[in-house]
């Protein structure tokens, strides 16, 4: 029967209080689950739709804080775009090349993706202006990542600190194109790089130390656009000046989002969830390989392709048993980490029930997400028990430790949050992650799904 009385939501003036209370008895996790779409694939949606000739339909946007952010800023810039819901948004596009100088200051939130990828649009939209903010977390995050090859590009940009951290000010120009050899593996600067080549004459390639995820590629295809990829240099080509049409999108549920419940299945005794329509992009599964090292019960179901994307539904099922946690620790690093970066937070609090101890490294990049992903859920999974060591790029994290309730804050990180909510499932006593209100940057329905799948045991 269903115990609504674990999880309640305690609204504190501007912040708000997830309180969750596990019985003495115990619980578990039983039933099916609809995630929200995929955050990657909604933002590109929306942004190659204004970008595009004629119409886009969008199925399944993401209505989370980040995406309204990057349709505030198009329509700013031109682009009509109907109110946003999961079921059908139009987008007219106005044409690549085509966005008007806004008359104010274009506000990306607390969107990294909007202000990284939109920059490569900005630079090359010639002879207009635009200046760009955030919110104060995005405002501290650094931006010398994509403004440094754009700047190889001829990009005029200007901001704090050299131009690393927002407000930016962009002055378009006629690009040229490069190839870049990025340092890191990452969507972000690939696309950003690749966004600004569909304005510039000529190849315009970015070449990758490892693969990250691909839905640019896919989409810019789907699109029109002339792209294409070397999979043994880890390179991608795309060819200026391109044409984008209107196309009919379909929006995959968000395998980051997923993550929370395969790790709560896995570790919540007698669980059994089935989470529907899963993007399984082969270059965002990190988090799936990851839990099969450790030994997680995770199955796909009816796998099928949507829109271009592979889909599929998960099951995971609990597999522990009598004195037998249900994981093993593992070392997740290496070419592992671009695929999963995401996932991280919520992979560390499997590892606490797992036996043994979890080693992570090479997500140095965690430091300058929405928090510091690795100081943060160190600092905040210790306060609730657990052993867990801080490296410059990762984690140890010591398993088979019993947690127990405390206070907690999600330091306004959406993941962190969440990650905390699953980690009290499996905690005695009663929670309190103060700040929670920032999972809905991702996952507007996070607390309703969490207190619909409780049963008491």
């Amino acid at each position: 029967m269903p115990v609504p009385s674990v999880v309640s939501l305690n609204p504190a003036g501007a912040h708000h209080q997830l309180q969750i209370a596990r019985p003495a008895t115990g619980l578990t996790l039983q039933g099916r689950v609809q995630i929200p779409g995929d955050k990657s694939i909604s933002h590109r949606a929306l942004m190659l739709g204004a970008l595009a000739e004629g119409e886009t339909t969008i199925q399944g946007l993401l209505l989370g804080e980040d995406p309204r952010s990057t349709a505030a800023c198009f329509r700013a810039m031109g682009a009509e775009i109907s109110e946003l819901n999961t079921e059908l948004v139009r987008v007219q596009g106005i044409g690549l090349g085509q966005l008007k100088e806004p008359i104010a200051v274009l506000d990306a939130g607390n969107s990294g993706t909007t202000l990284r990828l939109m920059l490569g649009i900005l630079a090359a939209h010639s002879e207009r202006f635009f200046c760009v903010t955030g919110d104060s977390s995005l405002r501290s995050r650094p931006m010398s990542r994509v403004v440094d090859p754009l700047r190889q590009m001829g990009a005029e940009i200007w901001g704090r600190k050299g131009a690393s951290l927002a407000p930016l000010a962009v002055q378009g120009q006629r690009l040229r194109p490069i190839h870049y050899t990025s340092p890191i593996a990452s969507a972000q600067v690939k696309s950003c790089i690749l966004l600004a080549g569909l304005l510039t004459e000529g190849p315009t390639t970015v070449t990758e130390p490892a693969l990250s995820r691909d839905h640019s590629e896919r989409m810019l295809r789907a699109f029109g656009a002339n792209l294409t990829v070397d999979p043994e240099t880890n390179s991608v080509t795309i060819q200026g000046p391109a044409r984008l049409q209107g196309q009919p999108v379909i929006v995959p549920g968000d395998i980051s989002s997923a993550a929370f419940w395969l790790v709560a299945g896995a570790i919540v005794p007698g669980s059994d969830l089935v989470i529907e329509n899963v993007g399984v992009n082969p270059t965002r599964t990190g988090i799936l390989e990851a839990l099969e090292m450790m030994g997680a019960d995770i199955t796909q179901e009816n796998p099928r392709t949507v829109a271009g994307e592979p889909v599929a539904d998960l099951r995971v099922r609990y597999a522990g048993g009598l004195n037998q946690p249900p994981l093993q620790a593992c070392h997740i690093g290496g070419d592992l980490i671009p695929r999963l970066i995401d996932e991280i937070p919520i992979l560390a609090v499997a590892a606490t029930f797992a036996r043994g101890t979890t080693t992570i490294r090479d997500a140095a990049e965690l430091r300058v997400k929405e928090s510091d992903r690795i100081a943060v859920m160190a600092t905040q999974l210790n306060r609730m028990g657990a052993q867990v060591t801080e490296h410059p790029d990762g984690l140890d994290i010591a398993g088979e430790t019993p947690l127990s309730g405390s206070e907690v804050d999600s330091h306004t990180d959406h993941r962190i949050a969440m990650s905390l909510a699953i980690a009290a499932l499996n905690a005695s006593g009663t929670t309190a992650i103060h700040r929670a209100e920032a999972a809905a940057i991702s996952y507007p329905n996070f607390v309703p799904t969490l207190e619909k799948i409780c049963q008491s045991v």
